[in-house]
């Protein structure tokens, strides 16, 4: 999808991936101090592990403690985190736009950081953190003053009372990211009122996303959010609107093909 943007846009670039080993990764940064380096995404294990070979973070990747995009300015490497502008907008666009909405994550990691930060952007007025260890839960809510967040268990019987009132749940956590395993019992899910959305930030039908989708419950998956990160991202490095729409089609066809 980035390749079809540059080319959209008629800039004379490559977009290529760089497999990077741990111990290869301060070269690794160093080398887009070079002159012609517009840039570069950072996925995991590397979006926290990049932090300290860079000049600035923004106020959005400090507070994820998380770099996804590396913009090289002015002889600097500033790092940004455009994962939570991504999930912004595919919730967004998914119909999460009234103030107030409770939400639910599943997992206290990285990602959950990432989506604390995205809901917070969308006006959410609760969030239930639900994870297997409630202290982590717990120490990841602190880290959010203001942020009105609370932790559980997920496997409490408090997980039930969170999904009562649930208008969005969102899957952080890599449970189902490997056929025929879920984060939640589908006993669970029909908790759910009508309307909810049920996303999960892989890219594709994991069994979270079928069974809720059985049960009538609105589904979203993790690719829209992978292309306007992206979208973001390209903007970043060229100052230039992102052509979204082919950005999105390359993207499906890409999944398509995979699958």
């Amino acid at each position: 999808m980035q390749q079809a943007a540059l080319d959209h846009l008629g800039i004379d670039a490559v977009y290529e991936l760089w497999p990077t080993p741990m111990e290869g990764l301060p070269e690794r940064i160093t080398s887009l101090r070079a002159a012609g380096v517009m840039g570069a995404n950072v996925t995991v294990p590397y979006k926290q592990a990049v932090i300290e070979f860079l000049d600035q973070l923004s106020d959005l990747a400090r507070r994820a403690a998380a770099v996804n995009t590396i913009i090289p300015r002015d002889g600097l490497l500033i790092g940004e985190n455009t994962d939570i502008h991504g999930l912004a907008m595919s919730l967004k666009e998914a119909g999460v736009s009234n103030a107030g909405f409770a939400a639910v994550i599943l997992g206290a990691g990285g990602a959950a950081r990432a989506t604390v930060l995205a809901l917070e952007s969308l006006g959410v007025g609760s969030i239930t953190i639900a994870n297997r260890s409630a202290r982590r839960a717990s120490e990841l809510v602190s880290s959010f003053p203001g942020v009105p967040c609370a932790a559980i268990d997920i496997n409490s019987s408090e997980l039930s009372s969170a999904f009562d009132s649930a208008d969005v749940v969102i899957n952080a956590t890599a449970v189902g990211w490997t056929p025929g395993e879920i984060p939640v019992s589908s006993a669970s899910l029909q908790r759910l009122r009508a309307g909810c959305i049920v996303m999960d930030l892989t890219y594709r039908d994991t069994l979270l996303i079928v069974s809720a989708r059985s049960l009538g419950l609105r589904t979203l998956d993790g690719l829209p959010m992978l292309v306007y990160q992206g979208a973001r991202s390209l903007e970043l490095w060229t100052a230039r609107t992102a052509p979204v729409e082919l950005m999105m089609r390359r993207a499906i066809e890409a999944r398509s093909a995979r699958s």
